[in-house]
C-alpha cells in the first residue's frame, strides 16, 4: 500500500478536495488497494488513506492538516450509486478510531467544493501498526444510519 502512494506523489499539489476526488475516482484504476468503496443500499460509500506528506504545505495549513511522517488521513465520500451521480454528498458522520495505544473520537472535517462534500479525518499513526476505525453515516435524504468499519497497517513517511 505505501509503494501506491509514493507512486501518487504528484497528487500533493492539488487542493484536498481535488486530492480525495482523485483518490476515490481515479486511483481505482491504477492500484484497487489505494481506493476502496463499499455498497450500502443505494449508497456508495468511498473511503481511503492518505499520508500527510503528500499534502502541499499551503493546502495543508489552509485546512489545518498537520503533516508529518506518522500523520495521514482517512478520506470519505459517499454518493447515490443508484442516481449515478458522481459528486460526494453531505452526511452525518461520527466514530472513533484507535491503535495499541491511542485512541478516540474522529475528528471529522467536513470539505465542501461546489456541489461535493468530502470528508477527512487527520490523525496519527504507530509505524507499522494496524489503525482502526468504527463508524456510523447518514447520507443525506436517508433515513438509514450505516454502520462501516476498516483496519489499515501504516508504514512511516519520510517527512517533506
Amino acid at each position: 500500500m505505501a509503494q501506491s502512494f509514493r507512486y501518487q506523489r504528484g497528487l500533493s499539489y492539488l487542493p484536498v478536495g481535488a486530492i480525495a476526488l482523485s483518490i476515490l475516482l481515479s486511483l481505482g484504476a491504477h492500484n484497487a488497494r489505494a481506493q476502496q468503496s463499499t455498497r450500502y443500499d443505494e449508497f456508495e460509500l468511498h473511503h481511503s488513506i492518505v499520508y500527510t506528506t503528500f499534502v502541499a504545505p499551503e493546502v495543508a495549513a489552509e485546512y489545518g492538516i498537520t503533516r508529518g511522517a506518522d500523520k495521514a488521513m482517512l478520506t470519505l465520500s459517499v454518493r447515490n450509486a443508484a442516481s449515478g451521480d458522481m459528486a460526494g454528498r453531505p452526511m452525518q458522520l461520527s466514530g472513533r478510531t484507535w491503535d495499541l495505544i491511542t485512541g478516540g473520537d474522529m475528528d471529522v472535517r467536513e470539505i465542501r467544493e461546489g456541489r461535493a462534500t468530502y470528508y477527512i479525518v487527520p490523525f496519527e499513526f504507530l509505524d507499522r501498526e494496524h489503525r482502526f476505525f468504527e463508524f456510523s453515516f447518514q447520507p443525506e435524504g436517508s433515513e438509514k444510519v450505516y454502520e462501516h468499519k476498516m483496519k489499515v497497517q501504516l508504514w512511516r513517511q519520510d517527512s517533506r
